[in-house]
């Protein structure tokens, strides 16, 4: 029996959520327009105009500023994935089938909107192609990693401060493709996605729990995403905003990557699930899971 095989492997199991939540209809932010509208109430046109053509960083805007504008940007999306996670909880038990993939989807999907909304608001470049249709291998690398900090891995967490620094270091305004896609970082991404792997399976059980029953399971799928999404948004764009890229003020130090090990924070997911169940939750050290 060979059915179902094909994604077994946790690492390639995130690769094709990720990949299929990045096609999704409304996921694509574009740099430019969503920095204008985003900056629009907080910095001058020439400001702006200088954000869009280079970095916020590199128009001098402070990242006071820039994390007022984060946390609305946060505030939106959060908003908008809970909402949709309730609403995906209302027909209960019989529609599971349909519910879950639908939610665990658009949870992504939003995960990977907010993660495009940080970058570009702490300096990081277009992650997408133009026509949007491109994510190539050190675009689906970063977005891993990013997802990696969302989820307390600190590996992530240094694997992003070595891209960001190498960045910096360049003035770059593209994704460093080498760095990403072979040597030291790689095999962190690689890691990193096979630990999101096991991590999606346990957010998608306790989503199948929360929406058994009807509008019950609305109230308890909503409030469960609002509280892993927030933290995990909230984690990145404070580790975003600590970056070299955020501050030109900032000096350029290397980050140790550590050697090929996924470290797990206390992970917000982990927390409101324990939670819910009255479990004490700690900080642990999680190897590569076997495949």
């Amino acid at each position: 029996m060979k059915q179902g095989k094909e994604v077994e492997n946790p690492e390639s199991r995130f690769s094709a959520v990720l990949l299929a939540a990045a096609k999704l209809p409304g996921v694509l932010v574009h740099r430019e327009a969503y920095l204008r509208s985003a900056l629009a109430r907080h910095c001058s046109e020439d400001d702006i105009r200088r954000a869009i053509e280079e970095t916020p960083a590199a128009a001098g805007i402070s990242v006071e500023v820039l994390d007022k504008v984060a946390n609305d940007s946060i505030r939106y999306e959060t908003a908008k994935v809970s909402a949709l996670s309730a609403a995906a909880g209302i027909p209960g038990v019989l529609a599971l089938p349909a519910t879950v993939p639908a939610d665990m989807a658009q949870y992504f999907g939003h995960m990977v909107r907010i993660a495009q909304k940080l970058a570009y608001l702490y300096s990081w470049p277009d992650l997408f192609s133009e026509d949007g249709d491109d994510l190539d291998d050190a675009t689906m690398g970063v977005l891993t990693l990013f997802f990696g900090v969302m989820f307390g891995t600190q590996s992530a967490n240094a694997a992003v401060g070595k891209v960001a620094g190498m960045m910096s270091k360049e003035v770059a305004k593209k994704l460093p493709q080498k760095a990403l896609t072979q040597g030291v970082i790689y095999p962190i991404v690689k890691k990193v996605a096979a630990y999101l792997g096991v991590q999606m399976t346990k957010q998608s059980f306790a989503k199948t729990v929360s929406k058994a029953i009807p509008l019950v399971g609305a109230a308890v799928s909503g409030g469960l995403t609002f509280a892993t999404y927030l933290p995990m948004a909230k984690r990145l764009k404070k580790h975003l905003s600590s970056l070299p890229l955020a501050d030109p003020s900032h000096r350029v130090m290397d980050e140790e990557v550590l050697n090929g090990e996924v470290v797990e924070d206390q992970g917000p997911f982990a927390t409101a699930h324990a939670e819910q169940h009255g479990a004490d939750t700690t900080t642990v050290m999680t190897e590569e899971p076997q495949s």
